[in-house]
């Protein structure tokens, strides 16, 4: 595709939306009617046979022993930490530049988050400055596979492994990413999914997904996501009501072959916006070698953010902000103190980070014309190479 055809394709206005929930069900439809049909039919609409085949399929996919279906990505990571035993005092080490779940889960167990800043390419955790912020109240690292893009994991677990720490990661924007061949997820102590209709494996609801090697975290788990009892009303601890239930494990199970298909089509489309983008001023994503990125989102960074953001909805495209406040200058996060321009690089990011469409079932036309907004935005401001 052109510049030039994509300022042709310019002149004729388009609807095209951040994302397209619909389009993957249309596709899909019949087998995710019969999927539900069937699980109608059945009767056992929690905890049924649908959730545990759709583990066993989360689990060979992902290449590790134990999956456990939860009630949403929130819940993977609150209940990962209270199994592992993580409380009040203990200290985990995350990102500042995510969505609030990621610390607000360490919170909710008396914890503190500790945020260190992230790097200016990948906006992952920046691990260069990950030992500094080791204490002896350190007890777990979060690292956030943020927009689909992996962590340098092989820092994380070797610091993770000499300060004997716990590592959860956070893969609910990341499924099919891979950081060296391994699935993300898989590497450390667990992986947290989410299949918030969003997601790259979304559902048509809430749902969250915990995987693990560990055989005694995958047993606590399982208890504690149906009120600490087994069995059936007899506690052993106090636990949750934070259950994946059948529909949505049913529908999930359907889409799931076609993860990988869909990832690749994310692929193609963000080269396609790169090459294209270049002749702009705009900070674009980077790929570290060994990285496998699946594209949750595909992020852009400029300091016109809200202009460029009203300049793509004045013309009919979706857009959006992420994410406009970073964690550590959050307002329930001030009395942990840290002063603006403390995570210099995660402030500059939250000022000028936002996405364009991307999702796998856009088409040449709709993204054709995207480019050609975009273009059109710097060509005004003198910007455009």
């Amino acid at each position: 595709m052109s510049i030039t055809m994509h300022r042709l394709n310019y002149f004729t206005k388009r609807e095209v939306p951040l994302l397209d929930t619909v389009a993957q069900y249309n596709y899909l439809k019949e087998e995710l009617q019969a999927a539900m049909n069937q699980v109608l039919e059945s009767g056992s609409y929690i905890m049924g046979p649908a959730v545990k085949q759709f583990e066993e399929a989360v689990a060979k996919y992902c290449g590790i022993k134990h999956a456990i279906g939860v009630a949403n990505g929130t819940d993977a990571l609150l209940l990962t930490l209270d199994a592992l035993g993580i409380g009040p005092g203990d200290e985990v080490i995350t990102s500042p530049f995510t969505f609030f779940a990621s610390a607000e889960v360490i919170s909710q167990l008396g914890a503190v988050p500790v945020f260190i800043d992230i790097e200016a390419d990948s906006y992952n955790i920046d691990t260069t400055k990950l030992e500094a912020a080791i204490t002896p109240k350190t007890k777990a690292i979060i690292p956030v596979h943020i927009f689909g893009q992996p962590v340098e994991m092989d820092a994380v677990m070797e610091l993770a492994h000499k300060y004997g720490l716990h590592v959860i990661e956070d893969a609910c924007q990341a499924m099919g990413s891979a950081y060296k061949h391994r699935p993300v997820g898989s590497i450390g102590t667990a992986g947290c999914f989410s299949f918030f209709p969003t997601k790259n494996l979304g559902g048509y609801g809430d749902g969250g997904m915990v995987i693990t090697n560990d055989d005694e975290l995958a047993a606590k788990l399982r208890i504690l996501r149906v009120h600490g009892s087994n069995p059936k009303y007899y506690h052993s601890m106090i636990g949750y009501n934070s259950r994946l239930d059948s529909l949505q494990a049913a529908m999930l199970r359907v889409k799931l072959p076609h993860l990988d298909d869909w990832n690749r089509k994310r692929r193609q489309k963000a080269l396609v916006y790169t090459a294209q983008l270049r002749v702009t001023p705009l900070k674009l994503p980077v790929e570290s070698q060994g990285m496998y990125v699946i594209y949750h989102l595909y992020i852009i960074q400029t300091p016109h953010r809200d202009a460029l953001l009203r300049h793509l909805a004045d013309h009919g495209v979706g857009s959006g902000s992420y994410y406009p406040v970073p964690l550590h200058r959050q307002q329930v996060y001030q009395p942990l103190g840290y002063g603006l321009g403390s995570l210099p690089v995660a402030e500059q990011a939250a000022l000028g980070t936002m996405a364009l469409p991307l999702y796998p079932e856009m088409t040449d036309e709709d993204q054709a014309y995207v480019i050609a907004v975009v273009h059109d935005f710097f060509e005004k401001r003198g910007e455009l190479q």
